[in-house]
């Protein structure tokens, strides 16, 4: 089973990478989070890989750090969530804001990632909050729910930006800047997803 891959990017799409690794391209799929922190092509890449073999499909799931890829296998093991799903979780919440919401039976902040209805968000909280005990999460408390956060997110919406590339700006900006006012946030915000 393949656990780990460095190697040159050869093409790099928002949930899918090629990745050369010693002459053999290795086709990885991976969440919106880990792609915005690989390189440029042609730039040295290495991921964790989880290798998810059915009877008709051998694929590999690749990530950035030990907490997305900890997530992820966590999350298929929740009953009715494959990898799709899973992948699809982190590509619209960060692992820190995931861990939080869990750990705070916070349903409403789930069901703002695309695909995860009421249904689901409750079925993750049950089965994952006592297993997310182990996972190390870098921020000690998750973004307040401020009316700050839901004016950002609503600015960066109307202007064109998917859901996932908004909660990731605004939770960067605002862990960093909590006190600045909006016209601020949405200028670094804006900055933020410009450098990804």
């Amino acid at each position: 089973m393949i656990g780990f891959l460095r190697g040159v990017l050869l093409q790099k799409n928002p949930q899918e990478i090629l990745l050369d690794v010693s002459g053999v391209g290795y086709r990885v799929l991976v969440p919106i989070s880990t792609f915005c922190r690989l390189g440029d092509l042609g730039a040295q890449a290495q991921l964790l890989i989880h290798t998810h073999v059915r009877e008709d499909q051998l694929a590999l799931y690749g990530f950035a750090t030990p907490t997305e890829i900890e997530l992820f296998e966590k999350l298929i093991a929740v009953s009715g969530v494959g990898p799709k799903v899973a992948l699809g979780v982190l590509s619209g919440i960060e692992a820190d804001d995931l861990v939080h919401a869990v750990r705070a039976n916070d349903v409403a902040r789930l069901t703002r990632v695309p695909g995860i209805g009421k249904k689901t968000a409750e079925r993750l909280i049950l089965e994952l909050k006592d297993k997310l005990s182990t996972i190390h999460t870098a921020s000690a408390a998750p973004q307040p729910a401020s009316p700050k956060r839901a004016d950002l997110l609503s600015a960066l919406a109307n202007l064109g930006y998917s859901t996932a590339e908004a909660e990731r700006a605004a939770g960067e900006v605002l862990r960093q800047e909590p006190e600045s006012s909006l016209g601020d946030l949405l200028r670094d915000a804006l900055r933020v997803i410009s450098r990804r």
